[in-house]
């Protein structure tokens, strides 16, 4: 089984607030700011996890100024069922939450050097640009085909029909001897 891991307090960045960086941390996973001084406090913050989503939790924290660290959560379980339930929803949200961030600051990398060439190059156009498109998948409609060989197949249809007709009303016009 994989080893747990939960995010314990350290500190403040330097030149941050508790208070402000718990305003904004509270709005971020959407609870209250005295949750967030109870993991000040030393309380958990974030149900015991795998490292990889620990260390996700830690960015989070440090984005918005707290500093904090992994600890090896013993295998003893959570006495409260309610309590589980909440970090295990906490958790969601922040990792949620972890995954939007990143696909934020994609999209701002991306929107960066088009908003600099936009802003020396007004003259250009470019609003049917498709860079933003390449990561869903998108298919564009194929081409309009040519007709002209449906009219070539339509003129021999008719031409074999009308030679049928002729055949089946007048056989021995066709008749080889």
């Amino acid at each position: 089984m994989n080893e747990q891991f939960k995010v314990v307090f350290v500190g403040m960045a330097d030149g941050k607030d508790q208070q402000s960086a718990a305003a904004t941390l509270a709005e971020r996973l959407k609870t209250s700011p005295s949750k967030i001084q109870q993991f000040y406090a030393g309380k958990a913050l974030f149900a015991p996890s795998d490292k990889t989503k620990a260390l996700k939790q830690i960015k989070l924290l440090a984005s918005v100024g707290i500093t904090a660290k992994l600890h090896a959560h013993s295998s003893a379980a959570v006495s409260n069922p309610d309590q589980e339930r909440v970090f295990e929803a906490l958790d969601y949200i922040t990792s949620s939450l972890i995954r939007i961030e990143e696909r934020l600051e994609d999209i701002e990398q991306r929107l960066a050097p088009t908003q600099q060439h936009e802003a020396t190059d007004k003259e250009e156009d470019d609003w049917e640009s498709t860079d933003l498109f390449d990561e869903l998948e998108y298919e564009p409609a194929p081409p309009a085909k040519s007709k002209t060989w449906l009219y070539y197949l339509l003129a021999v249809l008719i031409i074999l029909f009308i030679l049928l007709g002729i055949s089946l009303f007048f056989p021995e016009l066709l008749a080889i001897e």
